[in-house]
């Protein structure tokens, strides 16, 4: 029988298996790649990393929507999901707004810099900002093709595949 920790890292993967699914269909997404100690030998990570590179004129509506479905399924077993968001240029925005309803004035204790200036782009910059090298060269990118920076846990190893192979 699987630790309870186990299960929690395979469910985490299960989400980014359908999240991954769902968002490479989308228009704007550039690409997907996974980030944080999902990527590494750690037992029970608390949360899953993505990130998503998006056109500069992509709609984030339907991405916002996939990610609050990714942070619904780990909230179900108590953990977290973050769903980062780069830029064309590969430059770090924010994340995706986890509200479902997003504009301006809606929400007192939203603390995005410019609330409401991109639909469903949260850019706390003073709260969370990704390191440029990762964004640039993050672990592994799943979408639109693989690549890995160095070897990955074998579970996460058999999402990648299972990704390269349904492209």
């Amino acid at each position: 029988m699987k630790a309870a920790s186990e299960g929690h890292r395979q469910q985490l993967l299960d989400g980014l298996r359908r999240f991954v699914t769902s968002v490479r269909q989308m228009a704007g997404a550039k690409s997907i790649a996974v980030l944080g100690s999902i990527v590494t030998t750690k037992p029970d990570p608390k949360d899953i990393d993505v990130l998503v590179v998006v056109a500069d004129d992509a709609d984030l509506t339907p991405l916002a929507t996939a990610s609050r479905r990714l942070q619904g399924h780990a909230q179900s077993f108590n953990r977290g999901a973050d769903v980062f968001l780069a830029d064309e240029r590969r430059t770090y925005i924010g994340r995706t707004c986890h509200w479902r309803e997003c504009r301006p004035g809606v929400r007192r204790s939203c603390d995005a810099v410019h609330c409401g200036r991109r639909a469903y782009l949260h850019d706390d910059l003073d709260a969370i900002r990704l390191n440029s090298s990762l964004v640039l060269s993050p672990p592994v990118k799943l979408w639109p093709h693989i690549e890995r920076c160095g070897q990955l846990p074998p579970d996460v190893e058999e999402v990648a595949a299972e990704l390269e192979q349904a492209v």
